[in-house]
């Protein structure tokens, strides 16, 4: 298989985190002016958000690369001054969607009570460790930190916002820019609507709307966001930007549902993740309406039911959904989404050029024989 163009992955990768490690430090910088507290948000912000796997805005800038007729106008490794604003616009806008979905990580911790992220406290957690003491009440220490979780997403979704809207792009561009970022911010918030809905027991758990409700929260901003904005910034047809964005979806519903699948059967010390933790939440997971659908459903109901779900109780819950054969089932579907993926850049034409293409199967391939 040939290589993306973007050979230089480390430089890539370096430059996007300088960038993002930039953002922080001048808005912990501004912070000063508000006081200590605000200051300490941004702090332990911008280490929460070290150290990422940086997929999405690798993903734009590969594709981009790859989409570019020109191989030497390549956006990595080229950062010229202080403000990633005002310079080149690729890896800019590559970071604009890593604070996006740090945004979206954000307000998702506060939905649902979560204190860690990928094994580590995550920005409330490390709030709550920092505040708590015996002069404050739990609950209220609690609160503040939550409260601030919700105050640095919207701050993180309203510097997306500006660096879109800032971006040194012919109008035309930066306004279907500005378009895909209101249409992207849109799809996941009725996801997560969706997704709150389906562990509340407000809205039914069929199969279709879970499937729906997974593409819509988490495949559009991470994987048909990035790739419609590689065709945009390039110049591509409409008709290049609609393929990559369908190719998108596909991707990021397969991604999901192998998340789903490391989160209930994974290696916790390889995924990042209490493999237990999305059972003991009552999360609505595809694995969970496979179950419902084999006569193992009512033993397994019984366990999601349970107020508080012991270890030994989790891991047994966890046995009886692959005995069943939701885990197989679920595995079908992701399969069958890169199996579409693949199928559409096969079909494409002369819509996706060949580099554009190598990329895409190329991280199809990894997300086959992903762990983490």
């Amino acid at each position: 298989m040939t290589a993306p163009i973007c050979t230089d992955k480390a430089a890539t990768r370096a430059h996007l985190q300088t960038l993002i490690s930039e953002f922080f430090e001048r808005g912990t910088g501004r912070a000063t002016g508000y006081g200590s507290h605000f200051q300490k948000l941004w702090q332990i912000a911008g280490r929460s958000v070290a150290g990422g796997k940086l997929m999405r805005p690798l993903l734009l800038m590969n594709c981009h690369d790859a989409l570019s007729s020109d191989p030497d106008s390549r956006h990595h490794g080229h950062h010229t001054g202080s403000d990633p604003i005002s310079n080149d616009p690729v890896p800019n806008l590559a970071v604009a969607v890593e604070l996006l979905h740090y945004s979206f990580l954000l307000h998702d911790d506060v939905i649902d009570g979560d204190l860690l992220r990928r094994g580590r406290p995550n920005l409330i957690g490390s709030m709550v460790n920092d505040d708590a003491t015996a002069d404050h009440d739990v609950a209220r220490v609690m609160h503040w930190a939550q409260t601030c979780g919700i105050l640095m997403g919207d701050l993180l979704l309203s510097a997306s916002h500006q660096i879109f809207a800032r971006a040194a792009v012919p109008e035309p561009q930066r306004l279907r820019l500005l378009d895909l970022l209101d249409e992207t911010i849109e799809d996941s918030i009725a996801g997560e609507q969706i997704d709150v809905g389906l562990s509340d027991a407000i809205i039914s758990p069929e199969l279709h709307t879970i499937l729906d409700m997974t593409a819509r929260k988490t495949a559009t901003y991470s994987f048909e966001l990035p790739m419609r904005m590689a065709a945009v910034l390039t110049g591509a047809p409409r008709c290049v930007e609609d393929r990559m964005g369908t190719i998108g979806r596909h991707l990021g519903l397969g991604f999901q549902l192998q998340d789903d699948l490391l989160g209930a059967f994974g290696d916790p010390a390889a995924h990042g993740k209490d493999h237990l933790s999305d059972l003991r939440e009552g999360k609505q997971t595809a694995i969970i309406a496979a179950a419902r659908t084999t006569p193992a459903w009512p033993d397994i109901e019984g366990l999601l039911e349970m107020a508080a779900l012991s270890q030994h109780e989790a891991a047994r819950l966890s046995a009886m959904l692959a005995e069943c054969g939701a885990q197989d089932r679920v595995a079908d579907l992701a399969e069958q989404e890169l199996r579409s993926a693949t199928m559409l850049i096969d079909t494409s034409g002369e819509d996706l050029p060949q580099p554009v293409r190598s990329v895409l199967i190329d991280l199809i391939e990894k997300l086959r024989g992903r762990s983490s």
